[in-house]
């Protein structure tokens, strides 16, 4: 038989994760680096027209308008992959992924070795997969149990992607433009959603806890650890802490257990914090792990070995963003969402446009996106 080839999603999502963490910022804590050894609302009655993509299950998805304090849509994810609008997707995936298996099995030290995995557990062997790596920007930001995210890129298809079944429930988003096949091979729904799953760029699971991934421009500096613990590629890492962690201190903890590989050779930090109001950047120099207290991250070094060595465009963006916290203005995910609107990408730099903008509400498990810069409509996923 034929073989097909297909372009996975799982590892090309992947490799996303680490691009897009070229963008994301955080802001300007103490910095205190250490080696380590939304909006609740109210349902009105206006439904909304969707389009699915996968007609042949009859469940179906209910997307309402809500009240204020900010226009949004609530949105409750199904088995079927839905289309909210143009470029912004939505679904869930219920029950065992295999990431208990993918850690038990040694997990993977490189997106291929990933994606082999992907292809026994997911395909069955069936089709040859391969993947490719791209890179993107985005910023960070966190404020009295508020988590915000920017996603910049070049105009892609977005899915909101809720998980439970398999470790704690949680919503993260994923890059489908990551995820394409041949034309002798259509990937189905199902294969997208699954391996989806080890594709997160930013998310929260049920316990409040956030972590997003973002990219440092270091020369040819990467993530390689050696040291004979289970391997993770970026987006699995990602995956991990919202499987896993019950707090951000937890997630430390748990990374500190695995020996990191940066997808594609990029280097990386992670943006991640709780409703306690610890926030953190995970970071990585020489193959060392540092912890540094942090509100906003961006695309640079915050531990004090390396602060600033990164994108000098991201300064711009991580200095905006602490002002706005020094002055109190973020108050609330209205404000939250404000101050991410005052740092989007607007066309004049490497990414053409801010493709989302994630509002984490840590405290009340819910998540606003908004699309494309279009901040007077906005998407609510609760957990």
């Amino acid at each position: 038989m034929k073989s097909r080839k297909l372009l996975f999603a799982a590892a090309v999502l992947l490799a996303a994760l680490t691009v897009i963490l070229s963008a994301c910022k955080k802001e300007p804590a103490p910095v205190t680096a250490t080696p380590a050894s939304a909006i609740p609302t109210e349902m009105l009655t206006e439904t909304l027209p969707v389009t699915t993509t996968a007609p042949a299950t009859t469940e179906t998805t209910a997307v309402t308008t809500t009240a204020a304090p900010v226009n949004a849509v609530k949105v409750n994810a199904t088995q079927s992959i839905v289309t909210l609008e143009k470029g912004l997707k939505t679904a869930k995936y219920q029950g065992d992924a295999g990431f208990s298996s993918f850690l038990s099995g040694g997990g993977a030290a490189s997106d291929s070795a990933l994606t082999d995995f992907l292809v026994k557990y997911v395909l069955k062997n069936n089709p040859e997969v391969i993947f490719k790596i791209l890179s993107g920007g985005c910023s960070t930001v966190y404020s009295d149990g508020l988590f915000g995210r920017n996603f910049d890129w070049h105009t892609c298809e977005a899915m909101i992607l809720v998980t439970s079944g398999s470790g704690y429930k949680s919503v993260s988003t994923v890059n489908l433009d990551f995820v394409n096949s041949s034309t002798d091979y259509d990937l189905t729904d199902d294969i997208i959603r699954l391996s989806s799953v080890y594709a997160p760029l930013d998310g929260m699971n049920e316990k409040g806890v956030c972590i997003s991934v973002n990219m440092i421009p270091d020369g040819g500096a990467t993530i390689g650890q050696s040291t004979g613990k289970t391997d993770l590629t970026t987006s699995t890492a990602v995956r991990l802490v919202l499987n896993k962690a019950s707090s951000a201190k937890h997630a430390v903890e748990l990374l500190k257990n695995y020996d990191l590989h940066s997808s594609y050779g990029y280097l990386v930090h992670f943006a991640i914090c709780d409703p306690s109001g610890y926030s953190v950047a995970v970071e990585y120099i020489n193959n060392k792990m540092y912890v540094t207290e942090t509100r906003v991250l961006t695309n640079f070094y915050v531990a004090k070995e390396r602060f600033g060595v990164g994108s000098k465009e991201s300064k711009a963006r991580y200095d905006t963003l602490n002002k706005a916290l020094d002055a109190g203005e973020i108050k609330d995910a209205a404000t939250m969402r404000d101050a991410l609107a005052g740092v989007k990408a607007d066309g004049s730099g490497t990414f053409s446009s801010t493709e989302w903008t994630a509002v984490y509400d840590m405290k009340n498990l819910t998540v606003t996106y908004y699309h494309r810069g279009n901040y007077k409509k906005g998407y609510t996923v609760s957990l």
